[in-house]
């Protein structure tokens, strides 16, 4: 159990001066001719890939990690190490936060649980962030963390990337130019879980490997023991007190073209459809049913949208497609007054339009693939505002945590009261919007 006190856990700032954060101007570091001074909150896996696109456009000075594992391709502390050999090494982020006083930015790579705990901690700092996707574990987190960056005024980011890409960018321009008509529904759909899920906790547990500190891996999460292959360093994602599940770790990809192009705000309600939810992980798969508010670009004054994983898809009779249609195992679709348009996830994938006699020969413009980091680290040096900074994506993370916390109240269609933060109609799905801190773990602003 760690022995830093809250105090130290906050950097130095007490609880009332982290509550009245001062402007983003005052926290301005660099000059535009200035390469900025970043850090890394893990270094393996996707963190691997987010230190060194992070890197291109600015100087890591340090980085933690709470496995040393060994280099590899997918990266870690020896690997980071042997890159960076002049930054300062941490297994506790908190350490680094606390000792590091010249951070402009900070990328954070880890399980979902910790997202909010270093986000929030940095920006009471005043240093700009890069979280993974989801933003955050909890609605709850998200919505405090939406609101310190911005009062903050530092550069965030989160790493849906494909926000920057040009499959979305030219889903979105084509959806909103408006030639498919107004929209009637939209559904997106995803080919995970593919980690357990709907599964009970293992009777069996062993010790951590000497390269990882499990006490720190845990962090806020509840006390639990280590078990070999069952959450480090991949399967966490299934398990309620670590991650989001298949939506969570999809639908800030595949559902945001979605609410970017029809310009959607919270939901009015959600609904979950599928097996009944075991005591701590995730459904094995599920449908969740959205209602949003109508807008501007929707026929109707609401709309629907699905979600569908573990093998789920929509049926494509019921979306004006020809039946038999093949669909992506991962994509989005959006069906409007005068066609449709399906598009794959992923980096380079093209939406297609049908029916496609009807559209045969269309030469819709196709935007070009920003840099994600990029955007980030120029906004540290006053240069732009990333895409897919805090004030865009942690209403979108809210809407996708929506659909987790459906996951868990089965048969209820849960009534929505964003302004509130709670449900109209259930008490135990608003016990699921936020979750304590292990003691010790507590961090002010959550």
């Amino acid at each position: 159990m760690s022995r830093l006190t809250r105090r130290t856990f906050l950097g130095g700032l007490s609880t009332a001066s982290a509550s009245t954060l001062l402007p983003g101007s005052v926290w301005a570091k660099r000059s535009p001719n200035e390469t900025p001074n970043l850090a890394a909150v893990g270094v393996g896996g996707k963190g691997w890939v987010d230190s060194n696109g992070a890197a291109k456009f600015g100087n890591i000075v340090a980085f933690c990690d709470v496995a040393q594992a060994k280099g590899g391709k997918r990266g870690g502390f020896a690997s980071a190490a042997g890159k960076w050999p002049k930054a300062r090494r941490y297994t506790d982020w908190r350490v680094m936060l606390e000792k590091e006083k010249n951070l402009d930015g900070l990328t954070v790579s880890t399980p979902d649980h910790m997202h909010a705990p270093v986000t929030m901690t940095a920006l009471q700092q005043g240093i700009g962030c890069y979280t993974q996707k989801p933003l955050t574990r909890t609605i709850y987190e998200s919505r405090k963390i939406t609101a310190t960056a911005a009062k903050a005024g530092v550069a965030t980011q989160m790493g849906n990337q494909h926000h920057s890409g040009t499959s979305y960018r030219t889903l979105v321009n084509l959806v909103q130019k408006g030639l498919i008509g107004k929209i009637k529904c939209a559904h997106a759909w995803s080919n995970r879980p593919i980690w357990p899920q709907g599964i009970k906790r293992p009777a069996a547990s062993a010790a951590p490997p000497d390269a990882l500190q499990w006490d720190f891996w845990l962090g806020v999460a509840p006390e639990r023991p280590f078990a070999p292959g069952v959450y480090h360093p991949f399967k966490w994602r299934g398990w309620y007190d670590f991650g989001t599940g298949a939506l969570g770790d999809m639908g800030c990809h595949i559902i945001d073209p979605i609410y970017w192009a029809l310009d959607l705000t919270a939901p009015n309600t959600v609904l979950y459809e599928g097996p009944e939810p075991t005591r701590e992980t995730f459904p094995k798969a599920e449908r969740i049913h959205y209602e949003f508010p109508g807008t501007a670009r929707t026929t109707g004054k609401t709309i629907k949208v699905t979600w569908h994983d573990g093998g789920n898809l929509p049926d494509p009779s019921e979306c004006d497609l020809p039946a038999g249609t093949k669909l992506p195992a991962n994509g989005s679709m959006f069906v409007g007054e005068q066609g449709v348009v399906v598009c794959p996830h992923g980096s380079g994938n093209l939406p297609s339009l049908y029916p496609e006699k009807k559209f045969k020969g269309l030469d819709f413009q196709v935007l070009p693939t920003t840099d994600h980091y990029q955007q980030w680290v120029e906004a540290i040096r006053g240069k732009g505002k990333p895409t897919s900074n805090f004030d865009y994506a942690g209403p979108l993370c809210e809407t996708v945590l929506l659909g987790c916390v459906a996951s868990r109240v089965p048969g209820v269609k849960l009534e929505w009261n964003a302004k509130a933060l709670r449900f109209n109609n259930s008490k135990a799905a608003d016990n699921l919007l936020h979750r304590e801190y292990r003691k010790g773990w507590e961090v002010a602003g959550l």
